[in-house]
């Protein structure tokens, strides 16, 4: 009869208990992957005006690269660089994470333990990804 109870978490207080609350790999990779998904449609007309500009003709093209050197108007390159970036990371966690949920729907694997491995491959590769294509953007390679 002297079982120890589990605590049960009816009213999180922000400021207490959410610092002491641990989610697992899987629940970080599922809120990030809602976040990455929120992120390309808020910045949807962004992507579609570097896209136009990109190839609408060579002197768009040259704004378009100008962009990512000069800046757009009063926003500076390194901010333009930063936004694109965030927009790489969205994309490649989106995409990744989006395979995942395709693949564990497809073959119905729902263990504790192949969601955590696929969570971490998730996110390895994902920021790998990011990674590489974030240092050919600010020009290391």
């Amino acid at each position: 009869m002297n079982t120890k109870t589990r605590p049960q978490y009816t009213n999180l207080n922000v400021f207490k208990d959410l610092t002491s609350y641990r989610l697992p790999v899987a629940g970080i990779v599922s809120i990030l992957h809602r976040i990455s998904g929120l992120l390309l449609f808020i910045l949807l007309p962004f992507v579609v005006w570097l896209f136009d500009t990109s190839l609408t003709s060579e002197i768009s093209f040259e704004v378009f690269r100008s962009a990512f050197v000069a800046g757009i108007g009063f926003v500076p390159a390194w901010f333009v660089k930063l936004t694109v970036l965030g927009l790489i990371w969205g994309y490649l966690h989106h995409f990744c994470a989006g395979l995942r949920h395709l693949w564990m729907d497809a073959t119905h694997s729902v263990s504790k333990e192949q969601g955590k491995s696929s969570a971490i491959a998730v996110m390895t590769v994902s920021l790998l990804l990011t990674a590489a294509l974030g240092a050919k953007l600010f020009g290391v390679y």
